[in-house]
């Protein structure tokens, strides 16, 4: 049977805007990441009625950060369905950039050269200070991963996205760490192969 997962990236804040890391800082959605969110929950919406199924059918997951948590609100109220009624996962917060949270890269380049060149040349291994890889996340999110069944809706960060494709599509590829992840599209696993939807 066909292992169906959702994967919604919050919506845009003030500090994505300003492309600083936030990582584990609790930075709420602004008005565009609220319009993403409403719009993610009517594609959302759309996708399930095409495909004959009900809200109802998948469980529901998400980051314990505020921004996560108020995209998902959004999201379900877009599907019909009460705002809470999810359950919050510690696993699915975002990969920590430590002493680095707050900063644009442009920011490490001056404060900490090697640091940068280290980014460039590998982010998927590189440990931030005080922080995490995105190694130690994925293995974090493989094992949560693996904890789960069944059909479900998951709304997290563009860090666990990036280590969900890892991890599910099992690819092995440190660029990874440098995919864009919009706030603005619903990416589809059915199994292990992956989509964007709409």
């Amino acid at each position: 049977m066909t292992r169906t997962i959702y994967h919604i990236r919050h919506g845009q804040t003030d500090w994505n805007a300003a492309a600083r890391l936030q990582g584990m800082q609790d930075i709420p959605l602004n008005a565009t990441g609220r319009a993403q969110a409403d719009e993610n929950g009517r594609a959302l919406a759309r996708t399930f009625a095409a495909e004959g199924r009900s809200p109802g059918e998948f469980a529901y997951v998400a980051s314990p950060l505020g921004r996560t948590r108020e995209t998902m609100e959004r999201v379900r109220a877009g599907l019909g369905l009460p705002r809470g009624g999810y359950e919050i996962v510690d696993d699915l917060r975002e990969v920590s950039f430590g002493a680095y949270e707050g900063k644009t890269y442009d920011d490490i380049g001056r404060i900490a050269p090697a640091d940068h060149a280290e980014i460039l040349r590998d982010k998927w291994h590189f440990l931030p200070p005080e922080g995490e890889s995105y190694v130690m996340l994925a293995d974090r999110l493989g094992r949560w991963l693996a904890t789960t069944s069944g059909d479900m809706v998951i709304v997290s960060h563009g860090g666990c996205f990036r280590a969900l494709r890892s991890v599910i599509e099992g690819i092995d590829d440190p660029e990874l760490a440098h995919l864009l992840v919009p706030q603005d599209r619903v990416f589809v696993w059915r199994d292990r192969h992956g989509s964007w939807i709409g």
